[in-house]
């Protein structure tokens, strides 16, 4: 059979397994899942290995066998959701994403594209699809980070699986290590098998919530994602001297507060001056000591978010950083240091798969009557930036009511939803199918 036969062949199913895509299903399992942890506000708080979160991953794991699908587990919680190909030693197409939330979060980040992967497993069964490649939806453990540092643990120990010694002394608010709630989960998964952290993949497709405005804004319901921008945090410390706020005068303090906000104004004329490069600069956290209401502040610390889809541009705004510490640090009674937290360049997904994605995307869109699908880079983390280390990766994105996420008040609305489980039905049976 030819290359040609073959694309077609696989194009066919695609086309298949993409109208056979149910969007009340779709909503209701979507909506099901959101039970664990619902609040009454309509978000979800559901943290990685909690009760809560076994509970879901239990309702997860029950719901994959009725579709036929073979659950396997790794060595970090990571869920694989198997329906078996015609040659079952190839190395399968993965899909799915995250189920942990921030501690207030929404149905949606995360959670839509495991449900969708699910989805498009249903889809294939009812379409009569036999693929050639086995199809794997993924459930990641710990992809916020909101209760064990870092975030996307499960997708980049998958990458790289020896990060997993050091993940599993990470410890929450209540000093509980990553690898006691990890080694608790995985006994509470006893009735199932377990698959080597690392295991190959053929290719990889994550579904998600654009979570930001640009889809929205473009009045388009699906996005093709390129990419996503590179990424360096650090954390700048100044020292001065506390000191009593009623009796020590302007001219002798070492406010240690007013020298971070000074040092806070030169980071953001920084960041404005490189605007139009596509810089983004968050100062987001920040601890001062002794944080009284009558002393002087001798102790700041706070830490920078710095993203660009250009490194030459994250290097200057780097040195930037770098400079002013130094300038500052040299400068009358105070001591500054600043300490690199993370740092990962620009993630480029393949040519081809971009290209795959916006056929599925096109093809959903204009059976819908909607606008042809636009390309767009992500500004969030998300798993599939480290999948994209060991196979060919690629997003697609839906979009975000007023560019909401991490929040309650989180929304898509479900004819969008239904168009994004409907591209990726096309994109992973067609991968599926070569």
């Amino acid at each position: 059979m030819s290359s040609t036969d073959v694309s077609h062949i696989a194009a066919d199913a695609a086309a298949h397994a993409q109208d056979a895509v149910a969007s009340g299903r779709l909503n209701e399992a979507i909506e099901a899942l959101a039970a664990f942890g619902g609040r009454s506000d309509g978000g979800v708080s559901r943290e990685t290995l909690t009760p809560l979160d076994l509970q879901a991953r239990r309702h997860l794991i029950e719901r994959a066998r009725a579709l036929g699908c073979e659950v396997r587990v790794d060595a970090c919680g990571n869920l694989f959701f198997r329906r078996a190909g015609q040659q079952a030693d190839l190395p399968p197409v993965l899909t799915g994403s995250h189920i942990d939330t921030q501690p207030v979060g929404g149905k949606l980040d995360g959670a839509y594209g495991v449900i969708a992967g699910l989805e498009v497993i249903q889809a294939l069964n009812d379409a009569s699809v036999a693929t050639r490649r086995p199809v794997e939806v993924v459930v990641w453990t710990n992809e916020e980070g909101a209760r064990f540092g870092p975030g996307a643990m499960g997708s980049s120990a998958f990458a790289k699986p020896e990060r997993l010694t050091g993940y599993r002394t990470s410890r929450d608010a209540a000093g509980v290590t990553f690898g006691a709630a990890l080694d608790a989960a995985l006994a509470q998964v006893g009735d199932v098998n377990s698959c080597p952290l690392g295991h190959p993949v053929h290719a990889c497709v994550e579904l998600h919530i654009e979570q930001g405005p640009v889809l929205e804004a473009a009045n388009v319901p699906l996005g093709v994602v390129t990419g996503i921008q590179g990424v360096r945090w650090f954390s700048v410390k100044i020292l001065g001297a506390a000191a009593h706020a009623g009796t020590t005068p302007m001219e002798v303090r070492r406010d240690a507060m007013r020298a971070a906000m000074a040092l806070a104004n030169r980071l953001y004329a920084c960041a404005d001056a490189a605007r139009a490069q596509g810089l983004r600069m968050t100062l987001g956290r920040w601890r001062v000591d002794p944080n009284s209401i009558n002393t002087i502040a001798g102790d700041v610390e706070f830490t920078v978010d710095a993203r660009c889809v250009d490194e030459a541009v994250l290097a200057g705004f780097e040195a930037s950083l770098r400079d002013a510490v130094t300038n500052l640090d040299a400068s009358d009674g105070y001591a500054a240091q600043v300490q690199s937290l993370f740092a990962r360049g620009m993630t480029r997904f393949p040519p081809e798969m971009a290209a795959l994605i916006e056929r599925g995307c096109a093809r959903a869109a204009a059976n819908a009557g909607e606008q042809a699908p636009i390309r767009l880079t992500s500004g969030a983390f998300h798993d599939a930036m480290y999948v994209a280390d060991v196979c060919p990766t690629a997003m697609i994105f839906v979009p975000s009511r007023a560019g909401i996420s991490h929040n309650a008040a989180e929304y898509t609305e479900p004819r969008q939803l239904y168009l994004g489980a409907k591209a990726l039905a096309y994109a992973v049976t067609e991968l599926a199918c070569r």
